[in-house]
């Protein structure tokens, strides 16, 4: 049991006051908080929480997740388990469990609530509401994970109020996901329990959830980028924000998490205790979590920084245990054992050729740092009765192959990934996780995505030179090997898409959205181009 004091300049978040003291740790707790007359110059403050985080986008299992992010000040996340769940259900969040009481780190998982996310596509595991019922009563399970079916929420279908009404029945709150909600329907969203949205992209839309008591998550991430778009919010609404990531590719979380967001909003003049109580405490009291916000009696969770302005990391501390000191990480690496559903024949060139009705077609458009994906129209090339891509206009062949069972791969077209070459892949694909490609040619397509199948699971990038994959034999979207080897080769992998020609600042993370139906406007899932505005099928050919 860990036992010591520790002197500096404490922050005290609620009294919104800063001052020297000695704060004493016995058994694991704050044992007292005594002010003293002076104290070394560093500053002492509760550790950051991820508010909402998918671990499996960083391509590392629990146990190495923390070990990477203890280093940045992390001590705690609200995880959503819901991509392993797509993948192998149940068992997946078992797995998740499992793996991460193995560290001194804490992970507060969710039920997932939508798993499928849809019935348009093919997962490879299901949550049914008996699931949900079952996972609510474990102590270790905090709250419903996102409900994507805003649809069904807002119409009350019976199923989606059933799984709502479980999470209510354990005392759990429930979270949201509804991008571009507003008006009649954010309310009625709101009103059939849901607590916290991470999916806003506009003031305007995220201030129609705050005024209607819904708690907004200020989300920065590999892709999807709305801190700026929303950290004024804070101004005003400082006890209705939180700070989340959602996805976290590995290179950039070796750079940082939570702390990023806390440095950009101080340099943009937000007040610090403002600020601190986003990133530090609202997560706690929201889902009522197990982490220490620096009072005697808590769990002796907390960083030790040398400023307040760049807060440069001197130690981490999870129950009193130092966990991070100046960027090493003092969590060990532990025994991952394998898990997988992975059940698809290796594909043809001929596999990937559509025949071509016609040139005008209608194309998915890839923004960067966002993840709707607006509809729009343009020409391919017809050749030899077959749409091939028209590089000139960067319009690119896109394809989803079904991973949980042999079916044709679907097909479509997209704009915005700049590929001049090539094609590259990956198993991560939200969230059914089905492989998903972008490719200049149907020979480079059907190389790259072989390369996953052949691995059953990875990223793969294919030009005529080189030939590359990162594995991710857990689930098909996690790697079981060192988590600074891992963001190593993703950042290699990913600096071949860029050579390849993508001016993206995330290609592959941009890549593993554009299957997730439940973001409007047009996505692709294994079984056809898809209207996430209408919710169903249409043509890629425009009449």
């Amino acid at each position: 049991m860990a036992s010591f004091s520790i002197s500096g300049q404490f922050v005290d978040i609620p009294q919104r006051k800063i001052y020297p003291a000695t704060i004493q740790v016995e058994n694991e707790k704050i044992a007292s908080i005594k002010k003293v007359d002076a104290a070394p110059g560093h500053y002492i403050l509760p550790g950051f929480i991820d508010a909402h985080v998918h671990v499996e986008s960083s391509m590392l299992v629990p146990s190495e997740f923390s070990r990477l992010a203890v280093t940045h000040g992390t001590v705690a996340t609200v995880s959503d388990p819901h991509e392993i769940a797509n993948v192998c259900g149940k068992k997946g969040v078992d797995f998740m469990i499992q793996n991460r009481a193995q560290v001194n780190f804490k992970f507060y998982f969710g039920a997932p609530s939508c798993v499928p996310a849809t019935p348009f596509e093919t997962a490879g595991g299901e949550i049914t509401a008996q699931d949900i019922d079952d996972l609510l009563a474990r102590k270790e399970i905090k709250y419903l994970a996102e409900m994507m079916n805003w649809p069904g929420t807002v119409d009350r279908d019976p199923e989606v109020m059933e799984k709502i009404a479980v999470a209510q029945k354990h005392g759990k709150p429930v979270d949201g996901h509804a991008p571009g909600l507003k008006g009649e329907m954010a309310k009625k969203y709101i009103e059939a329990g849901i607590s916290t949205d991470h999916e806003c992209f506009t003031q305007e839309e995220a201030m129609d959830k705050l005024k209607h008591g819904m708690k907004i998550a200020i989300r920065e991430g590999s892709a999807a980028k709305n801190f700026d778009a929303l950290i004024d919010l804070i101004d005003d609404h400082a006890d209705q924000i939180l700070f989340c990531s959602d996805d976290k590719h590995p290179d950039n979380l070796a750079e940082g998490h939570i702390n990023q967001l806390v440095i950009r909003a101080i340099k943009k003049g937000k007040n610090l205790y403002d600020v601190l109580q986003a990133a530090c405490l609202n997560p706690i009291n929201h889902y009522s979590l197990d982490v220490g916000q620096l009072k005697t009696g808590d769990w002796a969770d907390f960083i030790v920084v040398e400023n307040l302005e760049d807060f440069p990391m001197i130690q981490t501390f999870i129950n009193g245990n130092k966990v991070a000191e100046r960027g090493k990480s003092h969590i060990k690496p532990v025994k991952i054992p394998l898990i997988n559903n992975f059940n698809t024949s290796l594909k043809s060139e001929k596999d990937f050729q559509l025949h071509g009705k016609q040139a005008k077609i209608r194309i998915i458009e890839a923004l960067d740092g966002q993840l709707i994906t607006p509809e729009i129209q343009g020409n391919i090339c017809i050749k030899n009765g077959m749409a091939t891509p028209n590089l000139e206009e960067d319009i690119l062949k896109i394809t989803v192959v079904n991973r949980y069972k042999n079916s044709s791969p679907s097909i479509a077209f997209i704009k915005n990934f700049g590929l001049r070459e090539g094609a590259i892949a990956s198993s991560v694909g939200h969230d059914s996780h089905n492989i998903i490609a972008v490719g200049v040619d149907d020979a480079s397509i059907a190389k790259a995505v072989n390369l996953i199948i052949k691995a059953k699971g990875g990223i793969s990038a294919v030009n005529p030179g080189k030939e590359k994959i990162l594995p991710l034999p857990i689930g098909g979207i996690m790697s079981n090997e060192d988590g600074y080897w891992v963001a190593k080769e993703y950042t290699a992998i990913d600096q071949i898409a860029k050579e390849m020609g993508s001016g993206l600042a995330s290609p592959y993370m941009t890549l593993s959205f554009m299957a997730l139906l439940v973001i409007p406007d047009l996505k692709l899932s294994d079984k056809g181009l898809f209207d996430g505005k209408k919710f169903q099928f249409i043509d890629i050919f425009v009449p």
